[in-house]
């Protein structure tokens, strides 16, 4: 019963490992179409895992150590996969905040004491010097 969990995780292992490339590579558009392959493999993953859980399977031997060696892998391909994801998030929430901030209107320049804007900034200064 250990060898449907083998190919599942090497199957989610690949997944993983494709996305976390792309993602890598700010490629969000390629990210995106493998999140579907990926979420597969998880589920296939998670059944054979469950199959293998209820029916008490156990890995001896030379599977024992291919088994060991995909988990740190997964766990591994998970936490990087984690942090791509969320630094693609917050990219993905930057650029929408700059879009969007680009898209309000002005507010119209009001001056205050010392030639300040209303809100703060600097206003807009002219010179002019004759010799």
């Amino acid at each position: 019963m250990m060898q449907p969990l083998i190919v599942a995780a090497h199957r989610l292992t690949e997944a993983l490992r494709a996305e976390n490339e792309a993602l890598a590579r700010l490629d969000l558009t390629s990210a995106a179409a493998l999140a579907r392959p990926k979420q597969q493999a998880s589920d296939a993953f998670a059944a054979a895992y469950d199959a293998a859980r209820r029916t008490d399977s156990k890995a001896e031997g030379a599977d024992r150590a291919r088994v060991e060696e995909l988990a740190l892998r997964l766990r591994d391909l998970g936490a990087e996969n984690r942090r791509l994801l969320e630094r693609a998030i917050d990219l993905q929430s930057r650029v929408i905040e700059t879009i969007a901030g680009a898209t309000r209107p002005a507010r119209p320049g009001t001056y205050g004491e010392h030639g300040l804007h209303r809100d703060g900034r600097h206003a807009p200064l002219s010179l002019s010097a004759r010799a």
